[in-house]
């Protein structure tokens, strides 16, 4: 059972026929005894009202820390996505350069093949004019051999 400074100060004592108890000096010390059992029970009452605050702000401290923890590691995913992803456009920009580069030298060598031929070609065509050419001064030698 709980006793309240109220209980303390409306306690009635039996006074005794001998020697009994001052019913004054009771009353005194049951005053005192209210007035500090009621200053603890303020002073209870308001250390619970701090625990309650500290609790409070115990418990939104931690929330903030796990929110803290998740953005952190939520960067860091980002972070490593981000690092990963670059790699990746990295290696696929060397490709594509590779490929390109391999498409340049095929083109080159396409175009040197040609080249070649053109000039095979115009070789072809040299010694056919010139034989042609030759064969053409020899009709003309001959008509004008004949002619004298």
């Amino acid at each position: 059972m709980k006793i309240t400074p109220m209980d303390i100060q409306q306690q009635q004592f039996k006074g005794k026929m001998l020697g009994g108890l001052d019913p004054e000096d009771v009353d005194a010390f049951l005053q005192m005894v209210a007035g500090e059992m009621e200053e603890l029970m303020r002073e209870n009452n308001d250390l619970k009202e701090r625990l309650n605050r500290n609790a409070t702000a115990m418990a939104e401290m931690e929330a903030r820390e796990v929110q803290l923890r998740e953005t952190m590691l939520a960067a860091q995913r980002i972070t490593e996505e981000m690092k990963a992803n670059a790699q990746k456009e990295a290696h696929l920009m060397i490709s594509e350069a590779e490929l390109k580069g391999e498409r340049i030298i095929a083109d080159a060598e396409n175009k040197l093949v040609q080249l070649n031929n053109q000039i095979q070609d115009l070789k072809r065509d040299k010694l056919q004019f010139e034989s042609g050419f030759k064969n053409l001064l020899d009709t003309y030698y001959k008509l004008l051999a004949l002619d004298k």
